[in-house]
């Protein structure tokens, strides 16, 4: 697969819209074990209204979401997890270290761990400017994506 996509790829391959497509640009992407994304974080974000007035601050869960998101590019680019949705089973030892502001560009990466069955982990890592921001272990499941059925 090729290793930088658009945010137009990237829709191509996992199903989130805007205003909740947190991934602008995927950077590199070796199908079914990482990828590494950015998401250029605005003032224009909604969440900005009341995260919080006058000390405009990412929420974390948002930032875990994006590592979400950066993950399941690696793991539905798989030829054989095509339009298929990977949802949230769990997130394990997740750390914040720092606050991601406006103006600041993370980059996430996400390796994947394992896969039995139809749920598997991964291990995912934030940093702005070179600072870690965020890390900690996804846990996920591979359903259908017409519905909750498990495949």
């Amino acid at each position: 697969m090729k290793k930088t996509l658009t945010a137009g790829e990237i829709q191509e391959i996992i199903p989130h819209r805007y205003p909740f497509l947190m991934v602008d640009r995927i950077l590199e992407v070796v199908s079914g074990e990482k990828a590494v994304g950015i998401k250029n974080v605005s003032m224009n974000e909604p969440y900005f209204q009341g995260h919080f007035p006058g000390n405009p601050v990412m929420p974390g869960v948002l930032i875990v979401e994006a590592m979400a998101q950066v993950g399941a590019v690696a793991l539905l680019s798989r030829d054989e997890f095509k339009g298929k949705l990977a949802l949230f089973r769990g997130i394990d030892k997740l750390r914040f270290r720092e606050v991601v502001r406006p103006g600041d560009t993370l980059t996430i990466e996400v390796t994947l761990t394992g896969l039995k069955g139809v749920v598997g982990r991964g291990k995912g890592r934030a940093w702005v400017d070179k600072k870690l921001v965020a890390s900690g272990e996804l846990i996920f499941a591979l359903v259908k994506r017409e519905g909750e059925d498990y495949l």
